[in-house]
């Protein structure tokens, strides 16, 4: 399996649920007695503040998990989700999980990695990612979105400056600035990631821009 169809045992047998854009998929601080697989579209995964305040933590694209680090550690759930565009959803509750885990063993490191990567990407939120100069938070970001089979990452400019809370013309003079140091190369709605290591050490403040 491709990494992009990895997870396409959930969906057997199973019936999609659509969502229209503007849709509400979860709640935060609900009981997480399922996680979602999104067959199609695009869900946006967002943090809201006691004022009422969002800060969009990533967006999802087909072929993605969504509310597993809850579902896994028994607690309410720590995000919402929306659905940006026209989307189909699979739900999976712990009897499928358990069904599915036993026709297909292999998932079992998987699923452990990409629970690893979300909760990573929450703990860049929540541990002060919004401290971290603009540059830095942008690079962090890019680091910990999943790449399509050609490599490259679909986000546009837009969609970065609402992750880590800054302006478009702020993202689009940094990226300009990575591709001059050959840390990336820019397209259309996408990024191609050149060199990940000098992106990293620049995420932790290893260089200045």
């Amino acid at each position: 399996m491709t990494p992009h169809d990895i997870w396409a045992p959930l969906a057997q047998g199973q019936k999609p649920q659509r969502y229209a854009p503007g849709q509400l998929i979860y709640l935060q601080d609900t009981d997480a007695d399922v996680f979602y697989y999104l067959l199609s579209g695009t869900v946006r995964s967002y943090i809201s503040s006691e004022s009422g305040e969002e800060r969009v933590l990533t967006l999802h694209r087909s072929g993605d998990l969504m509310g597993e680090a809850s579902f896994f550690d028994g607690c309410p759930r720590v995000t919402s989700a929306a659905a940006v565009t026209e989307c189909r959803v699979i739900s999976v509750d712990r009897a499928r999980l358990d069904q599915v885990f036993r026709s297909h063993p292999e998932l079992a490191l998987p699923m452990l990695q990409y629970l690893a990567r979300t909760v990573r990407l929450l703990s860049d939120h929540v541990g002060g990612m919004s401290f971290r100069p603009a540059d830095q938070r942008i690079a962090r970001h890019l680091l910990s979105l999943p790449s399509l089979p050609d490599g490259s990452i679909r986000s546009t400019h837009e969609e970065i400056g609402a992750a880590v809370g800054t302006s478009r013309v702020t993202v689009s003079r940094v990226l300009g600035e990575f591709a001059r140091r050959g840390w990336l190369s820019t397209g259309y709605r996408a990024l191609r990631l050149l060199d990940r290591e000098g992106l990293a050490l620049f995420a932790e403040g290893g260089q200045k821009l």
